[in-house]
């Protein structure tokens, strides 16, 4: 598999895409899930309601943005691999976040939640046709490639796991 060039995608996403030296992004996709999840496991529950400055989402709300990111992205893969050239809108993470409540939840409930969504996106990236990796859509006013959201997906989800890890550590 290529890497996706600098044109596949909008420079805001270049720091995800940046994340991900590997070739193999299936296989880091299909393991790196297991690493936040564990990473999950190791912070006590009452800690993850709690927000750190200079952090402005609490442990949950950072899953529970994961879970909605990932969502949206293997949704602009899907649409744009089928040949759908409808721009896709772009969406606001903090009101995400606020209507998400992810507070209220368990956190073992949050971290199920994002391994049920990324095994669906391992599921899909996989079987996804040679053609369809480089096909590219408009979403949030940007020209993106599919083979870029697969990228992003697991960039994005690297930067939060290593924030994550820096306020864990406090605790």
């Amino acid at each position: 598999m290529l890497r996706p060039d600098p044109t596949e995608h909008t420079a805001y996403y270049g720091k995800y895409v940046a994340l991900v030296p590997e070739q193999d992004v299936l296989a880091v996709m299909a393991a790196e899930w297991e690493k936040t999840v564990a990473l999950l496991g190791a912070g006590p529950e009452e800690e993850a309601n709690v927000l750190h400055a200079p952090y402005t989402w609490s442990v949950k709300q950072v899953i529970g943005h994961l879970t909605d990111c990932e969502r949206i992205f293997g949704c602009r893969a899907l649409r744009i691999a089928r040949g759908d050239a409808t721009p896709l809108p772009g969406f606001d993470e903090n009101a995400y976040a606020a209507a998400g409540d992810f507070n209220r939840r368990p956190l073992s409930d949050l971290a199920a939640e994002f391994e049920a969504v990324r095994r669906s996106h391992q599921l899909l990236f996989r079987s996804l046709p040679e053609a369809a990796w480089g096909r590219k859509g408009i979403a949030a006013g940007g020209e993106i490639s599919v083979r870029a959201l697969a990228y992003i997906i697991v960039g994005h989800e690297r930067h939060h796991a290593g924030i994550l890890r820096k306020r864990l550590a406090r605790v």
